[in-house]
């Protein structure tokens, strides 16, 4: 969805026994989820008012001119700044907690991974480009605009200076829909300007609301961008637990570890809703399993769940500063969780989800689906250490 300039990949693992996997939790979210993907969105869904919002920040560097954003949706959005730290109390948010010891019959050894990873056709004829609306948000200069042809837009993106790095076709993919596009750049009156001349920082998180008849996302419009592959990282609320369909769907490395998991659970400790879910995957899950090595053998990379929790008021509660937060974070961090207060409302159910995708996965914008494994819905939450928990 936007131009982002990355400083390159770093990896290191260590061994930690169950004493040192709290501390490691968080300091897994920050790289993972602050410094690394390409893409991150804080996603809300209404189906019943179908009103659906998204919430993005990029990062940049570089001179004002050289950063652009091009941000397509079915219906015109309304544009709400967010706050700066917002990705980063998400990330501190859906840490998952301690492991219950209580409740599992062996202590895991856990390894922590971090990684920091045309020509131009010109018309004499007046070109049908409209802006509908314009302003700062944040530091984002932008403007809601809307086009008849592709080669309108492609050319009035030129020529107002929105380095957008794809090509006329994906644009036309849009405006058959009859979608609106918000264009993006930095105002540099809003950003701090290094020595060498050039700026800086990450820009203000933006809210985009809009009327949608589904929950989707877009993806194509950055598949042009994307040299071979992409990292996206989605916090979707929801009424209920979302997943992606078919094969981006993270149910087939979800399901058979949550089954591994519960096989080490205490028989008494198993909840009713726990019971059932395992008698409807276990004729199922060797399939999921198989479909997961398959995907890997096509060079695809399954997506993967992170977290996945229905809100209580004891988790707004931890916002407020009510209730302690009971894993290992930075003080400061910690007290920052209540920028979160509004935006994570008692009764969502935040599905945190993770998928890289190879370009030629991007034909088409992400449609979330609620969560279900063959027809039967999935809702078991993920907010703790399963003693086969992926770093």
């Amino acid at each position: 969805m936007f131009k982002q300039i990355t400083s390159g990949i770093l990896i290191s693992m260590m061994l930690f026994d169950y004493s040192a996997i709290a501390a490691c939790c968080y300091f897994a979210a920050k790289d993972k989820d602050i410094l690394q993907p390409a893409q991150k969105a804080f996603i809300v869904w209404h189906p019943d008012e179908k009103i659906e919002s998204f919430t993005v920040q990029p990062k940049f560097e570089g001179n004002a001119n050289d950063f652009g954003m091009v941000v397509p949706t079915p219906s015109q959005p309304k544009l709400n700044e967010m706050p700066r730290e917002f990705f980063k109390e998400l990330a501190v948010f859906t840490i998952l907690e301690p492991m219950d010891l209580s409740k599992y019959k062996q202590r895991p050894r856990v390894f922590a991974l971090s990684s920091g990873v045309k020509n131009l056709l010109v018309k004499k004829n007046k070109s049908t480009v409209r802006v509908l609306e314009s302003g700062v948000v944040g530091s984002l200069d932008y403007k809601i605009i809307v086009a008849e042809q592709a080669s309108d837009l492609f050319s009035w993106l030129k020529e107002n200076k929105y380095n957008y790095a794809g090509d006329e076709k994906t644009l036309d993919y849009y405006i058959k829909k009859k979608w609106f596009f918000t264009v993006m750049k930095i105002d540099p009156k809003q950003m701090k300007r290094r020595k060498d001349g050039n700026y800086s920082g990450e820009v203000t998180p933006t809210r985009f609301t809009f009327e949608s008849d589904r929950l989707i996302y877009p993806l194509k419009i950055t598949q042009l961008s994307v040299r071979d592959k992409t990292e996206a990282l989605f916090y979707v609320a929801a009424p209920q637990k979302m997943d992606l369909p078919e094969d981006f769907s993270y149910q087939h490395t979800w399901s058979p570890m949550w089954m591994q998991a519960i096989s080490f659970a205490i028989p008494e400790k198993v909840t009713v809703q726990e019971a059932k879910w395992r008698i409807h995957l276990q004729p199922r899950v060797t399939g999921l399993r198989n479909e997961a090595t398959k995907l890997r053998r096509q060079k695809r990379i399954p997506a993967t769940l992170e977290w996945a929790k229905k809100i209580t008021q004891k988790d707004i509660d931890v916002l407020a500063g009510l209730q302690p937060y009971n894993r290992q974070a930075p003080k400061k961090d910690i007290q920052n969780l209540k920028i979160l207060q509004g935006h994570i409302k008692k009764g969502q159910y935040i599905t945190k989800l993770r998928k890289i995708f190879r370009k030629e996965e991007m034909n088409a914008d992400l449609v979330f689906v609620p969560a279900k494994v063959e027809g039967q819905r999935d809702g078991i939450e993920y907010y703790s250490i399963l003693p086969t928990s992926p770093p």
